[in-house]
């Protein structure tokens, strides 16, 4: 049996959890930051009040601030997890997560506030990119790509249900409240992690904290064509969505009037996302995430492009079912290739797993953060850029994947 079809089946090593306890484990690493945001999203006018804001919208800085600490402090935790493990780097991902919430719960003025989410952000992004580094120590190929896809599926429950849990909290304690709900989650995951996670890269595979070993590891993974061909799709198909994120509130509730029942649109859409990552899970094995992640590509911009004469026929507004179910259609061929491309980009480089995952995961979020703010920032009162983003930029994701593989033919396994 070879070692990809053992990792499919059970642990991969003496002592590591189960499937069954390990993908939940990284789920958790990889939803603190997406709680941060989605929990904060009802209490953006009670703290701009109690704050006293100059203006209306700076609010809207509690949810930006954190991406700003979220792109460079990966940068800093996959080369650290490389030094000195992946457990230590995880803690004090951890440790500047704590201190972001406490400084934010503190605020006493709105610049402090801010600080508190920069540096929660900074702290949140260590453990999302360890988590990779982490996986990819054990698994490899499409055994890799079906443990990120079934970690995806449990990460996507956080946008259903934060929002509603950050309104549960206010019910009871306010705004504040929330950041020691923040405090209170972090240190269960990291007791989690310290109970019961084998450290996955013994000492005799650490490589030195220098710059210099830094630096050649990441020339390495910038002239990895897979890496960065997979990364920049990555990066271009999620400023489509991004694009929708950013616009579906005026989309849904001013476009097609659906009032409070947003977010059970919304939340019936990510479902489709979850249930996407499920298939993906299980059918990866048998046809490999090259292919499963190439139809899923043809499908996201194929849907688009067909879409769209449809949309120009109804002056930009189809009806609500129609946009629905093309949207329901799009998300779940975008949920098939989120596990997929995050594993491919890491296939050939395990012996830097932590560098790669660190310089793959800011290449996807500076690819994907104005590709996005287009998209939204083009929003007229019509879905025209939403199905128009994703026809474009999803034929040029399409476009990246097989440029990436030009390097290999289509079923190639990577070995550890």
């Amino acid at each position: 049996m070879s070692t990809q079809t053992k990792s499919a089946l059970g642990p991969s090593r003496p002592g590591q959890l189960s499937a069954t306890e390990f993908i939940p484990l990284i789920a958790a690493m990889t939803a603190i930051g997406a709680m941060s945001i989605d929990a904060m999203l009802p209490a953006l006018g009670q703290i701009g009040r109690d704050l006293h804001v100059a203006h209306a919208n700076d609010p809207q800085l509690v949810i930006s601030s954190i991406f700003g600490g979220m792109i460079f402090g990966g940068l800093l935790g996959g080369p650290l997890s490389d030094s000195f493990g992946r457990k230590s780097a995880l803690f004090f991902g951890f440790a500047l997560y704590i201190l972001g919430s406490l400084l934010a719960a503190t605020a006493t003025s709105f610049p402090m506030l801010l600080a508190g989410r920069v540096l929660q952000g900074f702290g949140a992004s260590i453990p999302a990119t360890v988590s990779i580094a982490l996986v990819r120590d054990l698994y490899v190929g499409d055994a890799m790509g079906r443990i990120m896809s079934f970690s995806m599926s449990v990460f996507i429950l956080v946008p259903i249900l934060a929002p509603m849990g950050g309104q549960a909290v206010m019910l009871f304690g306010g705004w504040r409240l929330i950041f020691a709900a923040y405090v209170a989650i972090a240190l269960m995951v990291s007791l989690w992690i310290g109970i019961r996670q084998p450290e996955t890269l013994p000492p005799d595979r650490r490589q030195p904290f220098a710059a210099g070993r830094i630096f050649s590891a990441a020339r390495e993974v910038v002239g990895n064509r897979p890496a960065m061909g997979f990364s920049m799709a990555a990066g271009i198909l999620f400023g489509a969505f991004l694009g929708y994120l950013s616009s579906s509130q005026q989309m849904f509730q001013d476009g097609y009037g659906v009032g409070t029942s947003f977010p059970f649109y919304f939340a019936s859409l990510a479902a489709s996302v979850g249930l996407a990552m499920i298939v993906n899970g299980s059918l990866v094995m048998r046809f490999g995430m090259r292919r499963l992640t190439n139809l899923a590509f043809i499908g996201i911009a194929g849907l688009a492009w067909l879409f769209l004469p449809y949309v120009l026929a109804n002056g930009g507004k189809p009806p609500l079912w129609a946009m629905m179910a093309y949207l329901a259609l799009t998300f779940f061929c975008f949920g098939a290739v989120l596990g997929n491309l995050n594993a491919l980009s890491m296939q050939a480089l395990g012996h830097v797993a932590g560098v790669a995952s660190a310089i793959i995961g800011s290449m996807r979020m500076a690819i994907s953060m104005p590709l996005g703010l287009i998209i939204g920032r083009a929003f007229d009162g019509t879905v025209l850029p939403i199905v128009a983003g994703f026809a474009v930029l999803g034929a040029v994701a399409l476009g990246a994947t097989l440029w990436a593989e030009l390097t290999a033919p289509l079923g190639a396994e990577v070995k550890p």
